[in-house]
């Protein structure tokens, strides 16, 4: 498959999870993970680049801060 078309995809996703509310990338990947019956598995070295360029671009807006313990 293509880079472009599976950075399409991925794009796809997060912005259908995103449809659902905000939410953080682990957040993210678990709905993904659950959604696709365990499937698709989006490790953070594809999320959070495809998170900046989403927001480069003007598909999302972020807020980036560490979680709380």
């Amino acid at each position: 498959m293509a880079r472009d078309t599976l950075q399409g995809t991925l794009d796809l996703l997060v912005l259908k999870t995103l449809a659902r509310g905000p939410e953080h990338g682990y957040g993210i990947t678990c709905h993904i993970l659950a959604a696709s019956d365990h499937q698709l598995r989006v490790e953070e070295g594809s999320l959070y680049p495809a998170l900046h360029r989403m927001e480069a671009s003007g598909l999302i807006k972020s807020e980036w801060k560490p979680t709380r313990e």
